[in-house]
């Protein structure tokens, strides 16, 4: 633990030295002064944690010092010392900005006492601040990886409703990514000094659902062997976003609408209701109305959470964001593992591109995490993205053919997709076997050289780039 530097501002030398001795004893680092000039040089040229100031000084006034300091240091904790101790002086310092008030004289008992108190009020400000600075950092834009359209208008769409208290709903499908964007919220708010809690209800056992969030009493059901704070009380104060939200079953939900509406909450086994005060973001991959008509989800409760919707966009939306994407998980994993890869080929980035990602984000960054860990390479290909990523399509959903050049047309689409890829592959690996020789590469695989050379043109590859590869 660092040691506390602390400035004493006082005319009288045995205060400035008694308070020297007393505080230096327990390891802090004392600087004393006798005029509220030299002070106030110090002030702005040292990095102080707390100043024990005198208010009545024979050049500048003590109230003088405490305005400088409040408007050119906020964050510096000041003890105010007086032989005049005057509840009104008292009260002028305090809206001044002073911790505390030490009236003169005092013993060294008192002098600790209220010194202890300005340090533990410093170290809680300051892991505040870091804890706050973290939470910026951790749901910032810039981690936020896009630059399409759609995630800029996202972004316009959270500068305007962040620092409000509205509630937001969060559309998209799974693996978007609605905890980040919900967690950037939070972090522009007037809450981001507060928690921000996440829950995904889809993983809340059913039976316990109600307690899980309103908490419970003791002797509230078998098993509650004390009182259990809910998420509710976890969350008060701050935001709380509820993740698969269409999960609450109807008992549930409108517990959960009078929350919304009031702020109260009943615990479960309990006789009266407890009060919180909660920013609620919720997120749902499913269709709201269509589960209002079926009786699923209650209409008032969609009308609670939808004040300010935002759609979430699925990756194939915005296959621009794609390739930055890409570079940002493999740079983080490759800090991760300590591996050096320098990125991915032209026919790989190609591939994952095109590919459809029904995961979304989630599975680009489960896909690209494989692709580090097995990688021996400095570069990763085609043929490590065949090994880690299945390329073919599911036919699930997909029309059933009714004649037959809708039959030709489903299965000319499927060779190109799933076929070609593999095709392509087969023509790299050939090449790289023979340092970019067409000729060569035709022999090894059993092709004539023509028909080696169309099957290039047909995918672009040009064979002076695999020769750069080898010389590389």
């Amino acid at each position: 633990m660092k040691p506390v530097k602390i400035l004493v501002i006082d005319d009288e030398p045995v205060v400035c030295k008694g308070c020297r001795l007393a505080l230096s004893d327990q390891d802090h680092l004392v600087d004393i002064c006798m005029t509220g000039r030299e002070g106030v040089d110090l002030i702005r040229e040292g990095a102080y944690d707390l100043i024990l100031l005198d208010m009545k000084l024979p050049d500048i006034e003590g109230v003088e010092i405490l305005r400088t300091i409040h408007e050119t240091k906020q964050g510096l904790l000041v003890i105010v010392m007086t032989g005049y101790s005057t509840v009104q002086n008292a009260v002028e310092a305090m809206k001044l900005g002073a911790f505390d008030y030490l009236p003169k004289p005092f013993t060294d008992e008192e002098l600790m006492l209220v010194v202890q108190r300005a340090i533990e009020k410093k170290r809680l400000m300051e892991e505040n601040l870091h804890l706050r600075k973290e939470l910026f950092n951790r749901f910032s834009f810039e981690n936020i990886i896009g630059e399409s359209p759609n995630i800029l208008h996202i972004f316009e769409q959270i500068e305007k409703v962040a620092p409000t208290d509205s509630t937001v709903l969060l559309y998209g499908e799974s693996g978007t990514g609605k905890e980040l964007f919900a967690g950037a919220i939070h972090a522009r708010s007037q809450r981001t000094h507060c928690q921000f809690v996440a829950v995904d209800c889809s993983t809340l056992s059913p039976s316990l659902l109600e307690s899980e969030l309103f908490g419970h009493v003791r002797g509230a059901f078998t098993g509650a062997v004390r009182d259990k704070e809910g998420i509710f009380d976890v969350a008060n104060g701050g935001t709380l976003f509820m993740d698969d939200v269409t999960n609450l079953n109807l008992e549930v939900q409108g517990k959960f609408l009078r929350v919304l509406e009031t702020g109260e909450y009943k615990p479960v086994g309990a006789s009266r209701f407890h009060k919180t005060d909660v920013r609620i973001i919720a997120a749902t991959n499913r269709d709201l109305k269509a589960m209002i008509e079926e009786g699923k989800f209650r209409e008032d409760l969609f009308y609670r959470l939808n004040v300010f919707p935002i759609y979430i966009p699925p990756l194939q939306d915005r296959k621009e964001d794609i390739p930055r994407l890409v570079y940002h998980f493999l740079r983080h994993f490759c800090r991760k593992t300590g591996k050096r890869i320098e990125g991915f080929s032209d026919e790989a980035l190609e591939s994952l591109i095109n590919y459809d990602w029904p995961g979304n984000v989630r599975q680009l960054k489960n896909v690209v995490e494989r692709l580090v860990i097995m990688a021996d390479d400095t570069k990763l290909d085609l043929l490590h993205l065949l090994d880690q990523l299945q390329l073919k399509r599911s036919w699930k959903g997909h029309p059933i053919p009714e004649t037959l050049k809708e039959l030709n047309a489903a299965k000319k689409h499927l060779l190109e997709q799933t076929f070609g890829q593999i095709q392509k592959a087969f023509l790299i690996n050939a090449l790289r076997a023979s340092n970019g020789n067409i000729t060569r590469a035709a022999e090894r695989v059993g092709m004539q050289r023509p028909n080696f050379c169309a099957l290039l043109k047909k995918h672009r590859i040009l064979p002076e780039h695999i020769k750069n590869e080898k010389e590389n």
